[in-house]
């Protein structure tokens, strides 16, 4: 933990010293308490409340890390071998671009400023630089994880329509997940993990 957080120190310094770091949204401290009133929690008829510093926080991030899963696809889509797994990698470019667009839409409902995306970085090279194998396994994991914050996220959102916004995300983002991991299973790369004993079965070899 210690050697990955002098790394990312490392990024960001050499980022803000070429002005390519994007910086999070910024609001204002508040000069008081307040505390909540009826209709907080509303979103999805009537006058909708500003987005509050964890909702943001959540949305800023989840945007961030979809810039780096669409580049990702995008750049594995042009080297990989297979026809099939190029577009598997399209078709998840082209969710992440819907995702981005639904969460960049919300934080411009409130003058807030989305994240800088790097589609324009990724070069026309095609030569592989992975095998196709690591690069939908790495695709797939990242999917894992990015359902995970999704969640997370959905956890703390305290307006109705962020938490609807949230859990169609994650639907979408289930099932193009499960259909990588059914690619991984076609080409025999998915090593299965540790299961508990299936006594049912065990019970079954018995009588015969």
């Amino acid at each position: 933990m210690s050697d990955t957080t002098k790394l990312f120190d490392r990024v960001v310094h050499i980022m803000l010293s070429k002005g390519i770091f994007s910086r999070a949204p910024y609001i204002n401290p508040p000069s008081d308490v307040n505390f909540v009133k009826e209709g907080w929690l509303r979103g999805w008829l009537g006058d909708r409340r500003p987005l509050n510093a964890i909702e943001i926080s959540g949305l800023h991030y989840n945007f961030q890390k979809t810039v780096i899963k669409v580049i990702l696809e995008l750049g594995f889509g042009q080297v990989a071998q297979s026809e099939e797994i190029r577009q598997y990698m399209y078709r998840g470019a082209q969710l992440c671009e819907k995702h981005l667009e639904v969460m960049g839409s919300l934080l411009s409902e409130d003058h807030l400023s989305s994240p800088k995306r790097w589609q324009s970085e990724v070069t026309d090279s095609t030569t592989p630089p992975f095998s196709d194998k690591l690069m939908l396994f790495h695709v797939v994991s990242l999917l894992s994880v990015a359902v995970g914050y999704y969640g997370a996220a959905v956890s703390v959102s305290q307006r109705r329509d962020l938490a609807l916004q949230y859990t169609r995300l994650i639907a979408e983002m289930g099932k193009y997940a499960e259909d990588g991991a059914n690619l991984l299973i076609k080409n025999g790369w998915l090593e299965q993990p540790p299961t508990a004993v299936d006594r049912e079965e065990l019970s079954k070899d018995n009588n015969s």
